[in-house]
């Protein structure tokens, strides 16, 4: 099953995981320094849903929360 939303296609991107030690100038301290990068995924928040196809038939399919919540996908 690939994470994808079937209705508009919404998928994984990507970006970085960043690891800082230290404290704040803000907080007195001598600022944040960054030791550590590295690459992660965000995932599409995916649902299983079941709709009503042009024939009549249930189908299921995957679709995005934001595709729920607004209706895109009749139930």
């Amino acid at each position: 099953m690939s994470r994808v939303c079937e209705i508009c296609g919404k998928g994984p991107s990507s970006g970085n995981v960043i690891v800082r030690k230290g404290s704040p100038k803000y907080k007195g301290g001598i600022g944040l320094h960054t030791t550590g990068i590295s690459k992660r995924r965000f995932l599409p928040n995916l649902r299983t849903v079941r709709v009503m196809d042009a024939g009549g038939n249930m189908k299921r399919i995957c679709i995005c929360a934001r595709c729920l919540k607004s209706g895109k996908a009749g139930k």
